[in-house]
């Protein structure tokens, strides 16, 4: 299949790399890919330039935003929350009919708050939009045709990608969407990476609980004593 990876930090990388290695025809979507493959310096967590994670996997195509998704039969939104509706909203065509995979978090990274988070890498960011609306249901407003499905959020990407490396793989992932054809097509991706419990939340507003979630993902990674990330899962018990 030819699937569209929409950014290119850690967590899109991850998906880029498992999604090359079980065959698919993977195109990567980036504002600016002369600018990308310009930079030599790490970005702000640490994450190498592309250039040389392109270097290291052959085969793999870097265009605009526009363009990568025009050539995906399935898209993977990797942009940061806080840029993520202003870069889709202008890729209706591109996006019309297909599978709109959104695993970015609505986090304000810049921001004074009365009572701040103190965490081992700076102030927690800010969710924004919170409990009354989500990026999701944002970036399905701004893409009426497209088939948006929350989904990955709940981990870290790698994790996603990979989830035997957890508990043998016995945890939970969840998707969230008002298309069922969208949630099966999400929900095959993720048997294919390993996936064995998946479970349907129902519409795409579930997905404000998901994206809510990310503190409390935060929170569990900082009492394991893991400062950045969280390696471990979530398992729902019937």
């Amino acid at each position: 299949m030819k699937i569209a990876v929409l950014g290119t930090g850690g967590g899109a990388r991850a998906h880029i790399a498992k999604l090359a290695d079980l065959g698919h025809e993977v195109h990567v979507g980036t504002r600016d890919p002369q600018a990308t493959l310009a930079r030599t310096e790490p970005d702000m967590m640490g994450t190498p330039p592309f250039k040389q994670f392109l270097s290291e996997h052959p085969g793999i195509e870097l265009h605009t935003f526009g363009a990568a998704a025009a050539r995906g039969e399935l898209v993977i939104n990797g942009i940061d929350g806080h840029n993520a509706v202003a870069a889709l909203a202008p890729l209706t065509a591109q996006l019309a009919g297909k599978t709109l995979i959104d695993y970015a978090v609505p986090y304000i990274y810049r921001h004074q708050p009365e009572h701040p988070w103190p965490t081992p890498w700076g102030i927690m960011p800010k969710l924004d939009p919170c409990d009354t609306d989500s990026l999701a249901e944002q970036i399905q407003r701004a893409l009426p045709e497209a088939k948006v499905v929350k989904s990955f959020v709940t981990q870290e990407q790698t994790t996603v990608v990979d989830p035997e490396t957890i508990g043998g793989g016995d945890h939970t992932m969840f998707v969230a969407g008002d298309h069922a054809d969208a949630k099966q097509q999400t929900t095959e991706l993720l048997n294919s990476y390993g996936w064995t419990d998946v479970l349907d939340l129902g519409p795409l507003v579930c997905a404000r609980g998901m994206e809510m979630y990310a503190h409390m993902h935060s929170a569990i990674g900082f009492g394991l004593g893991q400062q950045f990330g969280g390696h471990f899962g979530i398992k729902v018990v019937r």
